[in-house]
């Protein structure tokens, strides 16, 4: 396998994707809805999460009150999928999140994302899981940890959907994990977004 075949596959997916029929899901403009909405995520991230949110054209949307931050949709991650042993595909997630959050190009030194991506290492030596770093213990308090922050956006969502798919060996997400959330964060800012338009145009 050559370089330019994951992210041909990652590329090739998202299109798929992206062409498919859009299924929209009604959703509560509730700032907590972000919980329940990753919480009940059943189906793999690229099937609920860029078909429901391909709609608006990027850049369109201006900041609005009650949005989703990456942070928190993270934290949520922590709330869904804290159980589960940090591996790879979850550090190369966080990794891009936090370059989308910050704005950099490199992660911060002592931010969410190295201590992920140092997890991810340790873990990948340790032969039990009882013993392995804990998604939980590293997105806990992920807004505190991320000197800035911002509302999540589609292309948010598909960047760090892509590092996720990129990263696992199966080139596939995890429902509830780090892509989800962050896709459900996007689908719900959107949808809110959306909302709002049409309550000022009514």
């Amino acid at each position: 396998m050559n370089q330019e075949q994951p992210s041909k596959h990652v590329e090739d997916t998202i299109k798929e994707l992206n062409a498919q029929e859009a299924v929209i899901h009604p959703q509560t403009s509730s700032p907590n809805a972000h919980s329940n909405a990753v919480a009940n995520q059943k189906e793999p991230v690229g099937v609920q999460g860029i078909k429901e949110i391909e709609s608006s054209p990027l850049g369109s949307r201006t900041d609005q009150p009650g949005e989703i931050t990456i942070g928190e949709a993270l934290e949520a991650t922590a709330l869904t999928a804290g159980h589960r042993p940090v591996d790879y595909s979850d550090a190369a997630a966080i990794q891009a999140a936090e370059v989308r959050a910050t704005g950099r190009t490199n992660i911060v030194p002592g931010g969410v994302a190295a201590a992920a991506q140092s997890a991810a290492t340790r873990n990948a030596r340790l032969p039990r899981d009882e013993d392995k770093t804990k998604l939980g213990e590293i997105l806990s308090d992920a807004s505190s940890k991320l000197p800035s922050d911002k509302p999540v956006t589609r292309r948010d969502a598909e960047g760090v959907i892509g590092a996720e798919l990129r990263n696992d060996p199966n080139l596939c997400t995890r429902p509830g994990g780090v892509a989800a959330s962050i896709a459900a964060a996007a689908r719900l800012n959107q949808t809110n977004a959306s909302n709002n338009i049409q309550n000022k145009t009514n």
